[in-house]
């Protein structure tokens, strides 16, 4: 089949291709952005969150989001903040199936130790602070269903 010379058809191609090379760009960057080889210690798991489902520690662990992870994991959770679309690995999406599917105490282990560029919070935020942010974590992820 000869391929068409006409600057229509040239121009339609060529839109097509660049279309489809940005479509297959932010689906491979959403996938990535959202696998993590980054794991707890099976012994997080059996950590129980002391404050599981409280609404009072999820509207205290937003204002601490806000301050402190808002700038790497953005506005609605999703890795994408302004700061954090340039690091390596990127944050994490706390949409993602990933880390919705990671225990409380896996979340809050992470919190406390971090893994660069993630922050370890173990000494910035106390241990009521690092549980009311898993609380916060968890609402988000309610809120996006």
């Amino acid at each position: 089949m000869k391929a068409s010379t006409d600057p229509v058809n040239v121009k339609q191609n060529a839109f097509a291709i660049c279309a489809a090379t940005f479509l297959l760009l932010c689906f491979s960057l959403q996938v990535f952005s959202q696998q993590s080889t980054w794991k707890a210690p099976a012994s997080a798991d059996k950590v129980v969150n002391p404050y599981s489902g409280s609404s009072t520690f999820a509207a205290e662990g937003k204002k601490i989001y806000e301050s402190m992870c808002v700038i790497c994991h953005g506005d609605k959770g999703k890795g994408n903040g302004s700061a954090g679309v340039s690091l390596s690995p990127r944050p994490a999406n706390f949409l993602a199936i990933t880390v919705r599917h990671e225990s409380d105490g896996a979340i809050f282990w992470k919190l406390s130790e971090g893994n660069p560029p993630m922050a370890a919070y173990k000494s910035l935020l106390t241990e009521t602070q690092r549980w009311q942010l898993v609380n916060y974590i968890r609402q988000l992820e309610s809120n996006s269903k």
